[in-house]
Parts: C-alpha cells; sequence; structure tokens
C-alpha cells in the first residue's frame, strides 16, 4: 500500500513524517537506540520481513538519521547506529511511548522502565518548556506563526488565521 507523501507539505510534523513517519521507523530507532545494530538482530526482533527492513534501513541512511559501519571486510557486513539527529529522535519516541503506556498500556503494564542515568529514578517523559522547564500541555501552549511561516499545505489555516493568506482566500 503507497503512504501519502508530505514532502511537499509546509509544516515541521508533515516534514517530520516525510522522514520516519512510515510504521516500522520508529520501532527500528528504538531498536537501534537499545542496542541492536546487526541487520539479523533488528529483523529477528521485529519480525520484519527482510527486504522491508533493506529499505527502511536505506531510507533512514539517506535520511541521515542512521548511518552504516562496517564490522566485516569479507564478505562485507555492515551494523547500524543513529546519527546525531537519531540520538535527537529518541526523546520523541519516549513521548510517544509514556503517550502508549497511560493510554493503551499493553497487557501485564509497560514493557520498559526508564531510569534516569544522572539521578538513577524510574521517569515517565514529559516534554517541558526549554525556558522555564515546566511541563508543556495541549491546552497551555499557543501556536504562532514562525519566520518560516507560509501559505500551504499543513499551514493554510495557520497562515489565513494570521493574515498570511493571500488576499481573496
Amino acid at each position: 500500500m503507497q503512504r501519502t507523501s508530505f514532502a511537499e507539505m509546509h509544516c515541521s510534523i508533515g516534514q517530520s513524517l516525510e522522514r520516519v513517519g512510515e510504521w516500522w521507523t520508529p520501532l527500528i530507532v528504538r531498536d537501534l537506540y537499545l542496542g541492536l545494530h546487526r541487520f539479523d538482530d533488528i529483523a529477528e526482533d521485529l519480525g520484519i520481513a527482510r527486504n522491508l527492513l533493506t529499505r527502511r534501513l536505506e531510507t533512514l541512511v539517506n535520511d541521515g538519521i542512521v548511518e552504516r559501519r562496517a564490522y566485516q571486510e569479507r564478505p562485507l557486513r555492515h551494523e547500524y547506529h543513529l546519527t546525531e539527529a537519531g540520538r535527537e529522535l529518541v526523546p520523541v519516541l519516549m513521548a510517544l511511548m509514556a503517550w502508549g503506556d497511560k493510554w493503551v498500556t499493553p497487557a501485564g503494564g509497560p514493557p520498559v522502565r526508564l531510569v534516569h542515568n544522572e539521578c538513577g529514578t524510574h521517569f515517565t517523559p514529559q516534554v517541558c518548556c526549554s525556558a522555564c522547564g515546566n511541563p508543556v500541555t495541549a491546552a497551555g501552549v499557543t501556536a504562532l506563526p514562525g519566520p518560516g511561516a507560509a501559505y500551504g499545505p499543513g499551514t493554510k489555516v495557520l497562515a489565513r488565521r494570521s493574515g498570511l493568506a493571500p488576499e481573496g482566500d
């Protein structure tokens, strides 16, 4: 099944989904974060078809989220590791995991517990304000046009509300 492309969407969420929105991608990134770096280990853990995993990893490498590192010359074999962009995606996945733990917990409870290395405490990821450090909620945030705001797919309504829409729209 062909998925919708968000490549032309003028929206950071759309552009992010273009790179990591395919269903298997967050799970592959999770496995890489958890230390599974070899193709066979990832395929076994996820139960994903090898041809599909090959395509997903190739896309992640092309998008700069994953890098391939040779670990064997004959025959040539590679490991897969998160790049800086991939490592910065991990807290996003942790936030998604926290949402899942709260709203759609698997039978038996959350399958993973996170421990903050700095303080040694089990924690639940939260999105916090970068200025004051307080947790943010949907009700406590206002979205305003940014410097890249434009009238286009994914931002038309915001542009219209902020006066950026072309005349007559």
